[in-house]
């Protein structure tokens, strides 16, 4: 069951503008102060609506994504911000030679907002972001645990049943695939949530690569409800217990958002 900001492009965005707004530039100001001229990257921006709060505070901003139709919808959105050269929107890949070239040590803020469990090898990529971090800067990281209830991103299935049922993507893939067969989704949606099976990523992998990636952990923040699910499900945000974020793999299981800040 496709919620209404898979269907309404405008929604997403001000939800998108919303959230960002409310908590992950305050959570990222506790660790960086968002002042006028700070340098902003924004990998897998989408629509853009993540980095509206931070152009309004006066950053220079850049969004990169790799979907044309996403970074299209960002032009459209940010059209006045464009036109006034506050932002760049760019469909490119982080790895290819130019864009490294052209962004070395140039930002003082990085965000993944819901990016870092679709990529492939973050062993590798996490390493690689700090190639555009300068000398006192911050990644933001925002992302499900791939052990909770919908870390399977499942909500995003047409069939109604599929979209509500949780934990069912821990299923071996197997299995995990012939009941989406089952639910009647189509390819497409399949190969997505196949792919997000293969990319999830859990807490302790995360603070591990962080870790290994010669990172230390500035700020974090574990959420029993995600904030994006005021919009999902009506849900009000709520903290994880500081009990329950303690007990490593457990908390995974109910911890539905997680938030950090390194460098």
């Amino acid at each position: 069951m496709a919620l209404k900001q898979h269907k309404d492009d405008q929604v997403r965005f001000n939800q998108q503008v919303e959230n960002a707004e409310s908590f992950v530039l305050p959570f990222i100001e506790k660790t960086k102060r968002i002042i006028p001229g700070l340098r902003v990257l924004e990998v897998g921006c989408a629509e853009g609506g993540v980095l509206k709060p931070f152009i309004d505070k006066g950053c220079n901003c850049v969004g990169v994504d790799l979907a044309e139709n996403r970074i299209a919808l960002a032009h459209q959105f940010l059209q006045a911000d464009v036109a006034k050269g506050n932002v760049q929107l760019l469909t490119q890949n982080i790895y290819d030679a130019a864009f490294v070239e052209k962004y070395k040590q140039a930002f003082d803020v990085i965000i993944l907002k819901d990016v870092i469990e679709h990529v492939p090898n973050q062993e590798a990529f996490v390493p690689h972001l700090k190639t555009f971090l300068n000398e006192g800067g911050v990644i933001f990281f925002g992302f499900p645990p791939w052990h909770m209830p919908f870390g399977g991103h499942q909500q995003v299935a047409r069939n109604k049943f599929a979209s509500m049922l949780p934990y069912y993507h821990l299923l071996p893939m197997p299995v995990y695939k012939q009941l989406l067969k089952m639910f009647g989704e189509h390819p497409v949606v399949i190969d997505e949530l196949i792919e997000i099976k293969e990319t999830g990523i859990t807490i302790e992998r995360f603070e591990k690569i962080i870790h290994n990636s010669g990172l230390l952990v500035f700020n974090k923040q574990h959420y029993l409800i995600n904030p994006i699910y005021k919009y999902k499900f009506g849900l009000k945000p709520r903290n994880q217990w500081e009990l329950v974020s303690a007990i490593p793999y457990v908390r995974n299981f109910i911890t539905t958002c997680v938030y950090y800040t390194v460098g």
